[in-house]
């Protein structure tokens, strides 16, 4: 787990109605920016198809073999986490068809 924030300035909006901190595009993109930044280098060797979960509001993730698994993970050490989940070497986390 990582816990860098390698040249992103994090920020903490407050929660929405729904407890959102974030819009759903604000969180794509804030969660492709993380990944593409920090991630790759730590864990696409050997780790092709797994599914990493990041913390948005601090940088943090956790890999793991499921969506659940990860966000589970990432949940032990950032319980409070607004997570976005990337599948390692993938342009999707599941696909339709």
């Amino acid at each position: 787990m990582s816990t860098q924030t390698d040249q992103l300035e994090l920020r903490t909006p407050p929660p929405s109605a729904s407890g959102q901190r974030y819009s759903d595009e604000e969180a794509a993109r804030l969660g492709d920016e993380i990944y593409e930044r920090q991630v790759p280098a730590q864990v696409e060797a050997g780790n092709y198809g797994k599914v990493v979960a990041i913390d948005l509001t601090s940088g943090a993730f956790a890999i793991g073999q499921t969506a659940l698994a990860a966000s589970k993970i990432l949940r032990e050490e950032k319980p409070d986490a607004e997570v976005w989940l990337v599948r390692v070497g993938e342009r999707a986390l599941h696909r339709i068809g």
